[in-house]
């Protein structure tokens, strides 16, 4: 019984860790940047834009399809370094139970 009670201290433990590590996700961000900077966009928490800047040179008439693309670039960029940054929190907070595959549980990273 001893041993039972052990692993279910574990576990709250766990649980404690991983609620902590999603409430520093939603407080997360990451800048993404494309065009050598002209673009920059920072994302938030689960991926919301925060802001986007954009170099006053991509303003002129018949340069819309460029900066589309150069803003979808700098929101892949940002996306990808906050995944990285959410990614390695649940990692930190699963500890030992990271990558283990127990049937019947989720996979912690």
């Amino acid at each position: 019984m001893k041993d039972l009670t052990a692993l279910m201290q574990q576990a709250q433990a766990m649980q404690q860790r991983l609620q902590d590590a999603q409430a520093k996700m939603a407080e997360s961000t990451a800048t993404g940047s494309s065009g050598g900077g002209l673009v920059t966009m920072v994302l938030k928490g689960p991926g919301e834009i925060a802001s986007v800047t954009i170099d006053d040179s991509l303003m002129v008439p018949g340069e819309g399809e460029i900066l589309a693309d150069l803003i979808v670039a700098a929101h892949a960029d940002a996306k990808r370094k906050l995944d990285e940054v959410n990614a390695a929190l649940m990692r930190e907070a699963a500890g030992p139970m990271a990558g283990m595959n127990i049937p019947g549980m989720p996979k912690l990273f």
